[in-house]
């Protein structure tokens, strides 16, 4: 039951049913979970000032005063005029429009804020409610901080009519503006996220986290079910659901909202040194080898089957390892997440960088879950969206390299595999930002290439990295898979012959056991490695940067002279050509 204060003033009722599981909770424990049932995990919806209160840091928040209001432009009438409607929710919320507008910092973070509140008009996306994201969108290229937008809306506002449609339009090339201008934009999904809301600003941010059990879609489930006469999976247009599909980067808990915020926040300025520490650092550390006569000859078989080992560290091991902060972002926002590639931000000393690996697996079951490292054509494109994510945000680019190849299957080949690694390629040639690579185990053919485009290219004393296996030369070339030992010899692919041919610029010394033998050793030599790599390109303009990178893979193949060079291939004024086609 509710209570009237002696000043007439309705309070709040000291116990509440929770929607989801429809337990009696205690309204102050409720306030103590940040309003998330304790029996059943259900976030109930917060107010816009609610919001702002648990994620902005105490005393700095300032609200961003627009007077903006609906109009009932139309004169609209449904079961009642809806200049009445508004009215009702003014009253009631205490609120100008389904959008409040704010600035202030979060762990000393600068950050504006756009919020809805559900209570108004369910969020509905009318003139007001875009002029206000607009705004904020307008405020925040002004003062040049990022943009959170939290979304919680039914879609677009009816009784606006085309008026209405226009915001998806209006809102939309505001985000486009700040990506113009590099400055970070975040989307919270909160539930639900519907209608123009969801096919505008809320699905167009750098990372996109969702509440557990958020829904985001265009149309509703029951207005699908009932215009197409569809049955619809569990758990359609969760934020699980969305997830699975790669359309949203993460989901966390209310709990953990104000952490993560702060470590994207961190993690999105470039050239700021970070609060992470610098790390172990071994003064017995090798340094990076970039002379071939430093490195002793091995066997290339040898090599091959030691950087195949199950036990090597995986790009997550050594992201655990050799940097002080990661923060996983999913999918390809284009309906998949490929497990074979991992990517993010993270924080290696003092630089904040995009990371994008290959991921293998501890165990042989991980190995099956992340297909071998073995990517799909979504793996890349996720990739790619990161990369174009460190290009506006200034970061630094580290690619860790350990697949066999990329996926050689039917859907593979159905959804483009071959576009996705040329895109990639010509994206990486073209990136403005510092990029490194380095090779940890396999760099199998275009697959790996995919991730390679790099101004530096590392790789391990025993990793590899060649156009084909060598089972699949021999099996070419000889018609015997039985020559894969001399087919490896042949190919030149171990770490030695690499540096020597130029294709790589250094080699990270391995524990003397391999780093299976000593994942900390090995992580550390990776971590020095890769930020002496940023540092010395940090100082590079990108122009400069993209002119090297160019230059450096044109030069690959330009020999003129019938001698090994540099690049490793020379070209001669031979015109003949062999009876057996290229490959």
């Amino acid at each position: 039951m509710t209570d009237t204060s002696a000043s007439g003033t309705v309070e709040e009722p000291e116990w509440v049913v929770c929607p989801a599981c429809r337990t009696m909770l205690y309204r102050k424990r409720l306030e103590r979970t940040l309003r998330v049932c304790p029996e059943c995990g259900d976030h109930h919806r917060l107010t816009a000032a609610q919001r702002i209160e648990q994620l902005f840091d105490p005393g700095t928040v300032e609200p961003v005063e627009h007077r903006v209001h609906s109009v009932d432009v139309l004169g609209f009438t449904d079961t009642e005029p809806y200049a009445r409607r508004l009215d009702r929710a003014r009253t009631r919320t205490g609120l100008d429009e389904a959008v409040v507008v704010v600035r202030g910092s979060v762990g000393g973070a600068p950050l504006v804020a756009a919020v809805m509140d559900f209570r108004f008009l369910g969020g509905s996306l009318g003139s007001g409610a875009g002029e206000l994201v607009t705004r904020a969108a307008e405020t925040a290229l002004g003062l040049g901080h990022p943009l959170l937008l939290v979304s919680a809306s039914g879609g677009a506002r009816m009784q606006e009519g085309a008026l209405s449609l226009m915001q998806m339009a209006k809102t939309s090339q505001a985000l486009g503006q700040l990506d113009e201008a590099g400055i970070l934009t975040i989307s919270l999904i909160t539930d639900p996220t519907f209608g123009g809301v969801a096919a505008s600003f809320a699905t167009l941010c750098d990372v996109i986290i969702a509440e557990p059990r958020a829904r985001l879609g265009f149309a509703g489930r029951r207005v699908i079910e009932q215009t197409i006469k569809q049955q619809l999976p569990p758990g359609f247009q969760t934020a699980e659901f969305l997830l699975e599909h790669g359309l949203v980067d993460a989901i966390r808990p209310r709990s953990e909202l104000r952490g993560t915020l702060l470590r994207i926040l961190e993690s999105a300025r470039p050239g700021r040194p970070g609060a992470g520490e610098p790390g172990h650092r071994n003064p017995d550390d090798a340094a990076v080898v970039t002379d071939p006569a430093a490195l002793s000859e091995v066997d290339a078989w040898n090599t091959v089957q030691e950087a195949r080992e199950l036990g090597r560290p995986t790009t997550m091991q050594y992201l655990a390892g050799a940097f002080d902060r990661f923060d996983e972002l999913h999918g390809d926002r284009m309906g998949g997440d490929c497990p074979a590639i991992v990517g993010g931000l993270a924080r290696l000393g003092r630089y904040p960088v995009v990371v994008v690996g290959h991921q293998k697996g501890a165990t042989i079951d991980e190995l099956a879950a992340r297909n071998y490292a073995m990517p799909s054509p979504g793996g890349y494109r996720k990739a790619a969206r990161l990369f174009r994510l460190a290009a506006k945000l200034g970061l630094p680019v580290v690619t860790f390299v350990d697949t066999p190849g990329a996926f050689p299957g039917l859907e593979a080949e159905e959804q483009g595999q071959a576009i996705a690694i040329a895109e990639n390629i010509r994206l990486m040639a073209g990136l403005p930002v510092p990029v490194v690579t380095l090779i940890t185990g396999e760099g199998g053919s275009g697959g790996a290439l995919a991730l390679a485009v790099a101004d530096e290219v590392l790789i391990c004393s025993r990793a590899t990295y060649s156009v084909i296996s060598p089972e699949g030369c021999s099996a070419i070339l000889w018609n015997d898979r039985a020559q894969a030992p001399k087919a490896a010899e042949m190919l030149r692919l171990d770490a030695r012959e690499l540096l020597r041919l130029g294709v790589v610029d250094g080699v990270v010394p391995e524990p003397e056991r391999g780093a299976q033998s000593d994942h900390r050793l090995a992580a550390e030599r990776v971590r020095h490695a890769l930020e002496a790599a940023i540092g010395r390109l940090s100082t590079t303009d990108g122009p400069t940067l993209v002119k090297r990178r160019r230059n450096r893979f044109r030069s690959f193949g330009a020999g003129t002279a019938p001698q090994i060079a540099t690049n490793g291939v020379s070209i001669s004024d031979d015109t003949g050509h062999d009876d057996e086609p290229s490959r």
